[in-house]
């Protein structure tokens, strides 16, 4: 097969042997340097990428959409729900009650937020059924003559010492006595355990029935409509969508905005880190220069005797860009497939752990996006060629009979 000369030339002087070893020995560095940057910024995009996602599914899968407010009150909550859930994108539709209250077992007391759920709807906005390690969720149904039962998180049954099956006193506000103000106890039973994935519900939540969270926090009537969309981006706008259509009456609030300073914090994150490991693609390009330039300053005969043989101008400038481009072509393809390879293993097999209740996750995980790999691809790339610019131009301005007098 027919190689362009340039292209040739370029190849001979990346692969010299004996008296250019030198010459090699730079481009062998040089591609390493573009290597290690692409893989770097590969990584570091796909850690922030993957901790983005695995959080924002870990709120999704435990936290509703969009929550609906009505200012007047919800007085009938499954004609409310249903007519919600006729709205368009609107996939699920679950009340909720919710409070605060303290809870304690075997000497130990925690804080807990208690909130009542209808046990039949409450699968159409959350993933709470599949949450459940132990015991079910058919047993905070309320059952004459028996003690009301209460799901607690994992991480919170775990301070309090207890399981399945055992009690726990719940201390909700105070009660007016004879005696002066008494703190208002009740007695529930632990009808199984829960996990989310959120240090955060895992720790501080617990689910009753929401006829039993009526009684037990003195409510007439729900507190608020939970929402299931379509489409989790578009969330806001359905939020929207929802005011405008049944009136100012209804207030509502999505998931985007009440963890818009997390997603904010880990965007921002995620935009330093890659500008401070792309410096590494910077140095890597200033070695592509720095060899490029010792390359011609070696070459100065060669070059003299390309022209002298009726080599233009633009000849010369394309063997030293190809030099150049095949070092940030390789660098980049060898760098980017690695750093692929490594991020899908440390994932399958999560090597990484770190601790769960500092970042909501008990091993980093790394997702690359397509969008992501082609721009560092792209850009990796671009640098190399804009580092070749002036040493090729330098050759290019090369004066055969300067370069030769002497020779």
């Amino acid at each position: 097969m027919d190689v362009p000369f340039e292209l040739h030339i370029a190849l001979r002087y990346l692969l010299a042997k004996r008296k250019q070893a030198f010459i090699s020995v730079i481009s062998f560095i040089s591609t390493l340097g573009v290597t290690v940057g692409v893989m770097a910024l590969v990584i570091a995009l796909a850690l922030m990428t993957g901790l983005q996602q695995e959080v924002r599914d870990r709120i999704l899968g435990s936290n509703p959409h969009i929550y609906v407010w009505n200012t007047r009150g919800i007085v009938d909550y499954h004609a409310e729900a249903d007519k919600l859930r006729a709205m368009p994108h609107v996939l699920g539709a679950a009340p909720a009650v919710l409070g605060q209250g303290l809870i304690s077992a075997s000497g130990e007391s925690q804080p807990v937020q208690i909130k009542g759920i209808d046990l039949d709807l409450e699968q159409q906005v959350t993933n709470l059924k599949e949450a459940v390690t132990a015991g079910s969720l058919d047993m905070l149904r309320p059952r004459p003559g028996d003690v009301d039962g209460i799901m607690l998180g994992k991480d919170l049954a775990a301070r309090l010492g207890v399981t399945t099956g055992d009690s726990v006193s719940l201390v909700l506000g105070m009660t007016l006595s004879p005696m002066g103000p008494l703190p208002r106890f009740r007695r529930l039973k632990v009808a199984g355990l829960f996990s989310l994935g959120l240090i955060e519900l895992d720790s501080t939540q617990g689910f009753v029935d929401i006829d039993v969270a009526r009684r037990l926090l003195d409510k007439e009537h729900v507190d608020l409509i939970q929402l299931r969309v379509d489409d989790i981006y578009a969330a806001p706008r359905i939020a929207a969508a929802l005011t405008d259509r049944l009136g100012p009456n209804y207030v509502t609030q999505n998931w985007a905005e009440m963890n818009k300073t997390l997603f904010s914090a880990l965007g921002l994150e995620k935009i330093a880190i890659s500008l401070s490991i792309g410096l590494i693609v910077m140095v890597a390009a200033l070695n592509i220069v720095a060899s490029l330039i010792l390359l011609v300053m070696e070459k100065h005969r060669d070059i003299a005797i390309l022209k002298t043989m009726g080599a233009g101008a633009r000849s010369v400038t394309l063997v030293f860009m190809m030099q150049g481009l095949i070092i940030g072509f390789v660098g980049t393809s060898v760098g980017a497939t690695a750093a692929v390879a490594i991020c899908q293993i440390l994932t399958r097999y999560k090597l990484i752990k770190v601790p769960a209740d500092v970042y909501q996750v008990s091993f980093m995980p790394f997702r690359v996006l397509p969008i992501d790999f082609v721009l560092v691809v792209i850009g990796a790339i671009a640098i190399c060629f804009a580092a070749t610019i002036y040493p090729s131009r330098q050759a290019a301005k090369l004066d055969p009979v300067q370069a030769l007098r002497y020779e």
